[in-house]
């Protein structure tokens, strides 16, 4: 494994590890003539043999447990590698705005739940880049008084507070007119609206992992913007065993990191092997849906509180430094870049730093900017639904250069390596949906959105496992999903539902309906 992917949680034996041996008899793998059976012990594959075979060195599967899985297709397990898993399993509680096409409509909604005697409203999923109303604070304050109103967008780098929530949050001058927050402003009110007591969110957190089980994944790269390893140790102790999860660490946490000796890829005492050190995150701009990412060509029409290009949200004198010190003390960067500006210029502190690590979105890319991911091995961890979202806005504000947006096949021809993920809440924490936007680039029965950038449907998978390939071999960990469907050969809109029959992370099932 390269260090680019060395955020990845991999584990070793442990309590996670301690399933009883088992044997998945009758499997099919994708792509591979035959059926086999996949021996599984001490959390890792320790054969794949013809069905019926004994493997090498073992007399007798006496004893063993057997599972016939009637000719389904067995894969490794799922990894999503960019989520904000808090966030992620708070959104189902919060007012849904993703349907609302205008401000207008959004204060519907609004109202209504203020009508229905809620104290305080909190929305969230709102993407107000083709409405042709404008968010402000006085459309908010006319349907709900002095209830605190605050509203989240879809891609959780903006939002939009009644007068309200405004004063109880200290943020009147922040805001003006528009009642609107980005970036940073925007960062530290969320931080604020979710402080839930522990016990409340680690059970919706329990509940959430078991629905991501449910899809096939064992794991994700958590970037929520806190200080996650204790949140996660104590998941772990409460039970919250249905994932692999590494925790990422932003520049507010990255002197405590070092201090304690944090390491990308080290394991974290008392969870069992199932919680390791994940990448230093940095957000060095902002994104397409708040007109807030960082491009060499400006958006049309934006308002004036708005910024014509963009914004550059780490200055390039600072980004190194802090590059270099996470990569000196061994934790490896991960670092935030959306438009094409601010991927240019992450790759020169990439170059400048000397260290691989991953760009995280890599949304819109100059073409000679493909070479240099390659060249530096640097990972393109991308979040393909997100082309699906934004294609319509895409071509809105980023008109003549949307064939530069979201290049998977050029950057797998170049031989960059593609991690795929959902950066939930902002897409659906199920590897399935990002596997068949990656494929088909459609969604909703529209024509394919600039389908030359698809990939083919191994190597989507392939990019979906945490560095596990496509096929289940021996000596990979057991950590494997068995499907009703041939990935390989689905339809997309088979791929994006793809029925799972069990998941099992180190021979231990997390999801069974076999």
């Amino acid at each position: 494994m390269s260090e680019s992917s060395e955020h990845v949680p991999v584990g070793t034996a442990g309590a996670a590890d301690a399933a009883e041996p088992l044997i998945l008899a009758g499997a099919r793998l994708p792509g591979a003539d035959g059926v086999v059976d996949l021996h599984l012990a001490g959390g890792r594959v320790v054969a794949v043999v013809p069905t019926g075979d004994t493997p090498q060195g073992e007399t007798s599967s006496g004893g063993i447990r057997r599972l016939d899985v009637d000719g389904r297709f067995v894969v490794p397990g799922l990894y999503d590698r960019h989520v904000h898993f808090s966030q992620w399993a708070m959104v189902s509680r919060r007012l849904d705005l993703a349907g609302a096409e205008s401000a207008a409509a959004v204060a519907r909604l609004v109202e209504t739940s203020v009508a229905g005697g809620d104290v305080e409203v909190i929305g969230f999923g709102y993407r107000d880049g083709l409405w042709a109303d404008a968010p402000t604070r006085a459309v908010l304050d006319a349907v709900s008084g002095e209830v605190p109103v605050v509203l989240v967008s879809a891609d959780l780098h903006a939002c939009w507070l009644n007068s309200a929530a405004l004063r109880r949050h200290g943020a009147s001058e922040l805001a003006g007119a528009s009642g609107v927050l980005r970036e940073d402003d925007c960062f530290r009110l969320v931080r604020e609206i979710d402080d839930v007591a522990d016990a409340v969110l680690d059970g919706w957190v329990a509940d959430a992992a078991q629905r991501v089980a449910a899809r096939g994944a064992v794991g994700v790269s958590e970037y929520e913007m806190r200080w996650n390893r204790d949140d996660w140790v104590r998941r772990v102790a409460r039970g919250v065993d249905a994932l692999r999860v590494s925790f990422g660490i932003y520049t507010q946490h990255l002197d405590r990191a070092i201090a304690e000796g944090l390491r990308t890829g080290d394991e974290v005492p008392g969870t069992a092997g199932l919680v390791t050190v994940g990448g230093y995150k940095v957000i060095t701009d902002g994104s397409l849906n708040t007109r807030t990412a960082w491009c060499f060509d400006p958006y049309p029409g934006l308002g004036a509180d708005e910024h014509p290009y963009g914004l550059a949200t780490v200055p390039y004198d600072e980004l190194v430094p802090l590059m270099r010190r996470a990569r000196d003390a061994g934790i490896t960067p991960a670092v935030h870049a959306i438009g094409d500006q601010a991927n240019a210029r992450v790759l020169d502190a990439f170059e400048a730093v000397g260290c691989t690590g991953s760009i995280e979105h890599a949304q819109l890319l100059r073409r000679d900017d493909i070479a240099r991911f390659a060249r530096l091995g640097v990972v393109a961890s991308v979040q393909p639904e997100h082309a699906m979202d934004d294609r319509d806005v895409a071509e809105r504000y980023w008109a003549g250069r949307t064939d530069r947006a979201f290049m998977l096949a050029d950057l797998a021809a170049a031989g960059v390596e593609l991690a795929l993920g959902s950066d939930a809440p902002v897409a659906p924490l199920d590897p399935w949906v990002a596997i068949a936007a990656a494929v088909g680039r459609t969604r909703d029965g529209r024509e394919p959105w600039h389908p030359e950038q698809a990939i083919e449907a191994r190597a989507a998978l392939a990019a979906s496992t945490g560095g596990q390939g496509a096929t289940v071999r021996m000596g990979m960990r057991a950590d494997v999903a068995v499907l009703e469907l041939d990935p390989l050969a689905a339809s997309v809109d088979d791929l994006r539902t793809m029925p799972v029959a069990a998941t099992l992370l180190a021979g231990r099932f997390t999801h069974q309906a076999l």
